[in-house]
């Protein structure tokens, strides 16, 4: 698959987005529905007297136009064609065509190691001009949080709930909670912006055909699994050698949660995740690390590390390590999202042509426990500057891509995706063609919006995949875009992800980071990984696990909990 196709599926990408159409989706919107004055305010002025002014300067289009700024973080994957830039591309043309809105760049950066975070911090420190628009991915949270700090960004709820439309609230309704880490003192600092539900959990993809040749089923416990795993490596159905062979590929460079080659549902076997806060006994949350299951999971990585069940260097895998030996033939387990059947997986059959590949449930352990962490609804924030005039320009933005792209009706002028020749293209009888075909090559300008993934209502895709896996024809934009693009075998993936719903476990503490946090985070997030590596690695006994529970505590980790469930009751 080529570096453009990879890149659709990982985290924080995928899907298309946006061209030019009629302001149709707002009727129900106060905002648009309001009368049209002038008047420029500040946000901060907006936010002050949004509840007791009756005039309202939002419009469906400015004239004269109104420019507001931003900034980029550029990743280094996304494609620009006809001569453009981030600065000036289809998508901003076609805001200042469709809206009479002007963004302009203060400044952009390839985000490589953080550095869109990293510039954004220095411009803060140094009293540089701030971008009245900014959107930033969770990546770089620890900056969004220091800039609602800051003073710098407003108070964003009364916009949203004055300008936003019907459709963009019921879309934020789907999960209350999406506000909180953006909240303080009550009043909601930045805008969430929306992903996929479950577009991050996880199951596991087998190879079914090692299964079938070895006359053995899919397993169904932790017990079962070993079996298989076993088997795979040691009466390898294509011939390999055992120590050509990975069983399972999980990898923990920097998380022992995380996406793809994760191995925190190994965790969940006994009864708790790691690095994430979940609910105890007494209904108090937790840190998942710091749980007594935690010591039977790694007592079971490091008996799977010896069998050689799981790759001798997962401590220097991250998740796209892990896919390595999948792709190539010699891995036969393969943990990660029901959309995977695309990306990665269909390009193991290049190198070993009779692969098939299965989604299965995650297997139980002993005690019938099975846990797996849960999709956040929200993928970074959004801020709107103090100093922004016209605040409700970037809402007759926003609530266009909501009301007509998140989910639009079939027919519509952005049924298909953003901008034709770009994220999608159709055939000459009206089909949309594979990405890969696009001529001058296929653009991820879901990317040029300000908002990251340009606006997505969390159900959405799960309810086009389970439409599809009904055996339904696809007919709206999110089914076709699944039809032809997604892998064949993504939509029974989805099912069988929704089979284990219950088991899904979403981080229970989504407030701002806590103070200790900030000072002791660090330390605590080091000394776990290099036990826990060192435990797995049989450097340590196992019974350094209760020495790191009891340093976790002392350091900083009480007082985190503390701080934690203060919270929690604040907000529950």
């Amino acid at each position: 698959m080529s570096a453009m196709k990879r890149k659709r599926w990982l985290p924080l990408l995928c899907m298309s987005m946006l061209l030019a159409g009629s302001l149709a989706g707002c009727s129900g919107n106060n905002a648009a529905n309001s009368k049209d004055t002038a008047g420029d305010k500040t946000a901060g002025e907006a936010t002050a007297n949004t509840a007791s002014n009756s005039e309202n300067a939002y419009k469906d289009k400015y004239d004269p136009e109104v420019t507001f700024t931003t900034a980029w973080g550029v990743d280094p994957e996304l494609k620009f064609k006809n001569g453009e830039s981030i600065e000036n591309n289809v998508a901003t043309k076609w805001a200042k065509e469709k809206f009479g809105i002007n963004i302009k760049s203060l400044w952009s950066i390839t985000d490589t190691n953080g550095a869109f975070g990293t510039k954004l911090r220095l411009s803060m420190s140094s009293g540089q001009d701030m971008p009245d628009v900014v959107t930033i991915g969770t990546a770089d949270n620890t900056i969004a949080q220091d800039l609602i700090d800051s003073g710098m960004y407003a108070d964003v709820g009364t916009l949203f709930d004055k300008y936003a439309s019907d459709t963009w609230k019921e879309a934020m309704a789907q999960d209350p909670n999406v506000w909180n880490q953006y909240s303080r003192d009550g009043k909601r600092m930045g805008l969430p912006v929306l992903d996929y539900a479950y577009n991050h959990d996880y199951i596991l993809w087998i190879r079914q055909d090692w299964l079938d040749k070895l006359n053995m089923q899919a397993p169904k416990t932790i017990d079962e699994l070993e079996k298989v795993m076993d088997a795979f490596k040691n009466q390898n159905p294509d011939g390999l050698a055992p120590d050509k062979v990975t069983p399972l590929s999980i990898g923990f460079k920097t998380t022992m949660n995380t996406w793809m080659g994760d191995p925190s549902w190994i965790f969940g076997a006994y009864g708790t995740l790691p690095q994430q806060w979940n609910l105890d006994a007494d209904g108090k949350l937790e840190y998942g690390s710091v749980n007594a299951g935690m010591k039977q999971g790694l007592e079971k990585l490091k008996e799977w590390l010896a069998k050689g069940y799981i790759p001798q260097e997962a401590a220097l895998w991250d998740e796209n390590k892990t896919a390595e030996p999948a792709v190539a033939g010699t891995a036969g387990i393969l943990p990660g999202p029901y959309w995977m059947s695309g990306w990665p997986l269909q390009d193991t059959v290049k190198n070993s042509p009779d692969a098939v590949w299965a989604p299965i449930e995650i297997p139980a352990g002993p005690d019938g426990k099975v846990m797996r962490h849960g999709t956040q609804f929200t993928n970074g924030v959004t801020l709107i500057s103090t100093k922004m005039k016209n605040p409700e320009a970037f809402f007759t933005y926003q609530n266009y891509l909501f009301d007509n792209f998140a989910n639009p009706t079939p027919g519509s002028e952005l049924d298909n995706g953003l901008f034709a020749g770009y994220d999608y293209e159709l055939d000459a009888n009206g089909k949309m063609i594979e990405n890969d075909k696009i001529a001058g090559g296929y653009v991820n300008s879901v990317r040029y919006m300000l908002v990251r993934d340009g606006a997505r209502i969390p159900d959405a895709q799960m309810k086009a995949l389970l439409n599809l896996a009904d055996g339904a024809e696809p007919t709206t934009r999110l089914e076709k875009d699944v039809a032809v693009n997604y892998g064949k075998d993504t939509p029974a993936a989805a099912k069988v992800l929704l089979a284990q719903e219950d088991k899904s476990f979403k981080n229970m503490f989504t407030g701002p980071t806590t103070e200790t946090m900030k000072s002791k985070m660090d330390y605590l997030n080091k000394i776990e990984n290099q036990t826990f590596n060192e435990i797995i690695y049989g450097n340590k006994p196992l019974d350094a696990f209760d020495s790191f529970v009891a340093t976790w505590k002392s350091g900083g980790g009480d007082q985190i909990t503390n701080e934690v469930n203060e919270w929690y009751d604040s907000v529950k």
